[in-house]
């Protein structure tokens, strides 16, 4: 009779290695945790950005608030986009980098490799939260989403050293998740609920949006003061000049020009750099072709550049290219346009709609997608009816990446904004709609739920359900251009007094103001004890 020997089972190497690092991990927090814990040094933060600091605009603008005020400001996350200039010219802010993972990770089988890169980024973060930073912070400030891990590591780093937690409440991040998983997957179960675990205590929340503050407030008993601070866009946001129009048009007229299946020189008005652009002319307000005698005028009368009555609608939008904002609908919209232009065209010159210039910015996964579509309508089909084929004539559309200093004079310099943002929780705002009222630049937004904390209809905007009401709202706002009376009282209502606007909204409703003086009256009162008797920072 035969006996059989149980061997027992090796553990896997993959394992092996993820006990490892989670018994180094444990012993490094427990050594932080154990020592003599300092108090917090007083006026002073650190920001943590789990993403690539120069692509974190709010944060930014946190850290340049913070450092204005007096406080030490260290502003912690990844590299890769240039931050802007005032966070690199101040002693008061210092960057700190969290390093990618080392190439040898990548090449490793997912199995080995992920939970290495997890356990890493933990360590790192842990590590320049208690340790780089030599004193402890009085303020956290985290964003919100990514939750995982951030949330739980900033509660933790704040029970070793004291530190107050501020969380700012961007979007949820179980949201996103479920739109690539569905609601009733197990991870988008579990991100709900480490979300909500650790982000309901805090010093403070900060909310992007009133709706936002109220869901959360219910649904999660979110516990310490919740304050909503609204985007707003730094003070460099603003209406641009004719001049300044006039010098970003010649920087990039030769991009536009090689912009692929666009023929721009053909479509857009003749123009003689460096006189004239298509949207800019610097002899005289009427159009010319010839190179001016700049030596007998006067720098102070005509020597100067003013708009093109010929121009093109210039219409901006910002995306990034990915399935939550649908450019088909923009697409379909562009189509609409120019076949409602043609028609317009054959109705005689009093009806004839201008043409129109669509300048997309950002990058993203379906960028190239889309844009094979444009050239193709661009250059072959007009997007016609009942097989009516041809190039368009009223419409081009050109996919550019702008420098962070010449972003807002495009904005600045356009006609109309478009936004195609779809909150995937209906309780945060667009961005890129703040930074296009920041340029005074009246917006047409797809419509969800909380967007009338930002944009309202009729007032300073436009809002739009599907593709033919935004082609109807193009219409509308672009007739008679560029003085027609649709698109002249919404950009009236950015410099309106209090009162009530044409559709009966009251104007003072969504009154602006730059970012600056929306976080000195948000900010302030929540973080400094003696704000109340304004001392001297």
């Amino acid at each position: 009779m035969s006996t059989t020997t149980t061997v027992p089972s090796v553990p896997a190497p993959s394992t092996v290695l993820y006990l490892l690092t989670c018994a180094l991990s444990a012993y490094l927090v427990w050594r932080l945790y154990s020592r003599p814990r300092p108090r917090p040094a007083l006026r002073s933060v650190a920001i943590l950005v789990l993403g690539d600091i120069g692509r974190s605009p709010r944060m930014m603008y946190h850290a340049e608030s913070f450092a204005t005020n007096g406080f030490m400001t260290y502003l912690v996350g990844y590299g890769g986009s240039t931050p802007i200039s005032s966070l690199l010219s101040t002693s008061r802010v210092k960057i700190i980098y969290l390093t990618d993972p080392p190439h040898y990770l990548l090449r490793l089988p997912f199995v080995i490799g992920a939970p290495v890169k997890v356990v890493r980024q933990i360590v790192k973060i842990v590590y320049v939260l208690a340790v780089r930073i030599p004193h402890p912070p009085e303020f956290i400030l985290v964003q919100n989403p990514p939750s995982i891990p951030t949330l739980a590591l900033v509660w933790l780093v704040s029970r070793m050293r004291g530190c107050k937690v501020i969380i700012d409440w961007h979007n949820l991040g179980y949201s996103i998740l479920a739109m690539k998983l569905g609601d009733h997957h197990p991870f988008v179960k579990f991100s709900k609920w480490f979300e909500s675990y650790y982000g309901r205590t805090a010093f403070a929340h900060l909310f992007v949006t009133n709706a936002m503050r109220e869901h959360l407030s219910k649904q999660w008993d979110l516990q310490g003061q919740k304050v909503v601070l609204h985007d707003r866009p730094p003070s460099r946001f603003h209406r641009a000049s004719a001049s300044e129009t006039h010098e970003l048009f010649q920087r990039l007229l030769p991009q536009l020009s090689s912009a692929p299946g666009s023929a721009l020189p053909s479509f857009l008005p003749k123009s003689d750099p460096p006189y004239s652009t298509p949207f800019t002319d610097i002899s005289s307000p009427t159009p010319s072709f010839t190179t001016p005698d700049l030596s007998s005028v006067s720098a102070e009368t005509t020597a100067m550049p003013v708009p093109r009555a010929d121009r093109p609608a210039l219409v901006v939008s910002s995306t990034s290219w990915t399935p939550d904002e649908d450019f088909g609908m923009l697409l379909e919209a562009l189509k609409e346009y120019e076949r409602r232009a043609r028609a317009c065209k054959a109705k005689g010159p009093r009806e004839q709609l201008p043409k129109m210039l669509v300048i997309v910015t950002g990058k993203g996964p379906l960028r190239d997608h889309y844009m094979r579509q444009v050239e193709q309508l661009q250059t072959g089909h007009g997007g016609g009816q009942d097989g009516e084929d041809g190039p368009w004539q009223f419409v081009r559309c050109v996919s550019l990446w702008l420098e962070a200093n010449d972003y807002p004079v495009l904005l600045g310099s356009a006609d109309l904004g478009i936004s195609l943002h779809s909150s995937s929780s209906g309780l945060d705002l667009p961005m890129k709609v703040v930074d296009m009222f920041g340029c005074g630049l009246p917006v047409c937004a797809l419509g969800f739920d909380c967007l009338d904390e930002l944009v309202k209809d009729n007032v300073n905007g436009r809002v739009f359900h599907d593709a033919q009401e935004l082609a109807t709202q193009l219409e509308t706002l672009l007739r008679h251009f560029p003085s027609g009376p649709a698109l002249s009282a919404l950009r009236a209502s950015f410099g309106s007094s209090p009162g009530k606007s044409g559709s009966g909204v009251a104007v003072d409703e969504w009154r602006w103001s730059n970012w600056a003086e929306n976080w000195y009256q948000t900010m302030r009162p929540l973080l400094l004890h003696d704000v109340a008797n304004e001392a001297r920072l």
